[in-house]
């Protein structure tokens, strides 16, 4: 594998990915690229996002402590300049002030948010039931006997070397092929979003986003069309942009949006992170990980698979079938080329004790990713928090630098300084809490 390629080269190596597996396993060093500047970084992509998060917090910090000494000296220059017997003091803050350089902070992520509509309403399981079922092209079954059930809040990954069918069964499951023999039963009122690659080109090239949206809800408001599309991911200066002018990330995006508009029971998603970025695909976990219908995803991203999928299911030996193990055992026996030398339908020679592992195993992963989505919900709120806080105390700075307040309203500025104290005190408490949630989230995540 390419991973193991890398890794083990014996020589310099400069790699351009957004494959998160691959930076953090086959790379010593990360160069960051941010502002036109080059930061390096020691250790895997998991390393580089901790180091600069650490380093933004730490330069917000020192950022706001000299904003508050900055100003501290400027209300004393102003409010002593003109006094003789202070004109000393105050040039010589004003110097302080002039010598006084401001602290750069680093851009912080994207702050790209993806959203996945929650279906209407929950469907009795399964959703879909396959019995017998055969499906091919051309007379030519591709896939045989498959027999699986799909409930409402399934999380499917499918496994597979390219050419052994996952995109057919995608495409039967979504409705797009029909059943060559045996049968498939849909829950009544069913409504599946299916997402594929090769769709960026149903895209109209001339038209924007908000004009691919109109159709959708054509008696709404500009406004409420520019929401739809912000949750899309797209920003304020893209939604004007014809499509054809779009980069791959912002096309899989809102053809993504397009795709589940209407709130459906099913999503297949088809190889979504070919042209998202590192933190597009983030964006996309969170979705799927937030939304509560059933989802089945064919992707060669390991960190989205592992992050999302509680059920694998292998397609291989023109047979659809579930896997007991987790991505590093499906990883091991690919490189072993153990994967297709079974005959189909031959039960798994593993011990039974090595499949008990791998169930134990996918069941901690299940219970680990169901115990990450409310901490990570938990910690987007107290980043709500901080900024909110944040927010206020800039606001009350405001008032109590007007020399004016402490001779025109002596009570109003005491007043002031009471609630200014009282809401650092409770952001300095929510930002402990987030450092916390956030060392949990890293050692639940690592683990």
């Amino acid at each position: 594998m390419l991973e193991n390629f890398i890794a083990r080269y014996p020589y310099q190596v400069v790699l351009i990915s957004h494959d998160r597996d691959l930076l953090n396993n086959a790379v010593d060093s990360i160069v960051h690229m941010d502002a036109g500047k080059l930061t390096f970084y020691r250790g895997g992509y998991d390393s580089f996002d901790r180091q600069r998060r650490e380093t933004i917090l730490l330069q917000k910090k020192a950022a706001e402590k000299q904003e508050k000494a900055r100003k501290h000296i400027q209300s004393f220059v102003d409010r002593f300049r003109a006094k003789a017997t202070k004109a000393k003091q105050a040039q010589s803050r004003i110097k302080m002030l002039e010598k006084m350089q401001p602290i750069s902070v680093l851009d912080e992520a994207s702050g790209l948010e993806l959203h996945i509509p929650q279906p209407e309403a929950k469907l009795s399981p399964p959703i879909i039931k396959l019995e017998g079922a055969s499906v091919g092209y051309d007379g030519k079954a591709i896939l045989r006997n498959i027999n699986l059930n799909i409930d409402h809040d399934d999380r499917i990954a499918l496994l597979g070397a390219n050419g052994n069918g996952k995109s057919t069964f995608a495409k039967l499951i979504a409705g797009r092929l029909g059943l060559m023999s045996g049968d498939m039963t849909c829950a009544n009122k069913l409504s599946t979003a299916f997402f594929a690659q090769h769709q960026l080109d149903d895209l109209m090239p001339e038209s924007n986003p908000i004009e691919h949206v109109r159709p959708l809800m054509p008696d709404a408001q500009e406004s409420k069309l520019r929401a739809r599309v912000d949750r899309f991911g797209l920003p304020t200066d893209r939604m004007l942009t014809p499509a054809k002018d779009l980069s791959g990330g912002e096309k899989a995006r809102l053809l993504l949006g397009l795709a589940t508009f209407h709130g459906p029971n099913l999503v297949i998603l088809d190889e979504p992170t070919n042209h998202l970025d590192i933190d597009s695909r983030e964006a996309l976990v969170h979705a799927i990980n937030d939304y509560d219908g059933a989802v089945i995803l064919i992707s060669h991203d390991r960190h989205l698979v592992e992050a999302c999928a509680d059920r694998l299911w292998l397609v291989a030996d023109g047979g659809v079938k579930p896997f007991d193990g987790d991505m590093a055992e499906y990883r091991r026996l690919i490189l072993k080329g153990e994967l297709n030398a079974k005959p189909q339908g031959e039960a798994d020679a593993e011990p039974q004790s090595e499949r008990g592992n791998a169930q134990a195993r996918r069941k901690e992963a299940a219970e680990r990713r169901a115990k990450l989505a409310p901490l990570k919900k938990n910690i987007e709120a107290a980043e709500k928090e901080i900024s909110k806080y944040q927010k206020y105390i800039k606001k009350l700075d405001a008032l109590l630098a007007d020399p004016r307040i402490y001779t025109e309203a002596p009570d109003k500025a005491k007043e002031h300084a009471i609630r200014r104290a009282a809401y650092v005190k409770v952001l300095e408490e929510t930002e402990e809490n987030w450092l916390e949630m956030s060392a949990e989230l890293e050692e639940l995540s690592g683990d």
